[in-house]
């Protein structure tokens, strides 16, 4: 699978956050994505270690999610910790996992933000317009933003603001467990965001994909591999 390249990713924080600002401008919601259009779906996640970050990016097929492929990669950490920035010390080692994708997916969940980011540009969002692939944050937390509870019932789900702005959704994934926080990436909206996280939420609060990719990846940190 190719990625654009769209900017330099030797750069200093104050740099980054200009890419950052320019690249939001990329950014637009897209039309509904349809499920009964979506042929194959990719999960991306990774794992640190001391020195080096571990991207695992799977392919699935869909609706039924059945593994097509699964690939990874592997770099030394270069860019510092820096809140806000973190696509910039993921996200070289996402494009040499995603460049070794020999599956083109439909869609792409990441284990992170999309829009519901101070600059609206999480991973998600970031890496969705570098891919041209339309791409879900799914979030285990929050990260910014103000929302109401959502029922204790699965598919119920609450807006999440920033500012009068809905930036994303509060989504209950199963009966009775803590919420996903979904929020577009690029070239999707947010309702068929939140369908497309629930469809793949099967039995487990987290979407199987994700599980997958977010294991994998801590265990190639675990073996230093």
């Amino acid at each position: 699978m190719k990625c654009q390249s769209l900017h330099s990713w030797k750069v200093s924080p104050k740099e980054a956050f200009r890419i950052q600002k320019q690249l939001r401008k990329r950014i637009f919601r897209g039309k509904p994505l349809r499920l009964d259009k979506i042929k194959i779906l990719a999960a991306a996640d990774l794992a640190f270690s001391e020195k080096f970050i571990y991207a695992v990016v799977a392919a699935y097929s869909f609706p039924d999610l059945e593994l097509i492929e699964a690939v990874s990669a592997k770099s030394r950490l270069s860019f510092p910790y820096v809140p806000g920035l973190l696509t910039f010390r993921e996200g070289p080692t996402l494009i040499k996992a995603f460049k070794k994708l020999k599956s083109g997916p439909d869609v792409i969940i990441f284990d992170g933000q999309g829009i519901a980011h101070p600059k609206r540009m999480g991973v998600a969002a970031h890496m969705g317009v570098l891919a041209g692939k339309p791409s879900i944050g799914c979030a285990k937390s929050r990260l910014i933003g103000t929302h109401k509870a959502p029922p204790i019932k699965k598919g119920s789900f609450t807006l999440l603001y920033d500012g009068g702005e809905v930036i994303g959704a509060v989504v209950r994934s199963r009966d009775n467990v803590k919420p996903l926080y979904i929020s577009r990436g690029f070239k999707i909206d947010l309702e068929s965001s939140i369908k497309i996280v629930l469809s793949c939420c099967r039995g487990y609060r987290i979407p199987d994909p994700i599980r997958y990719v977010d294991a994998e990846s801590k265990k190639l940190a675990r073996a230093g591999q």
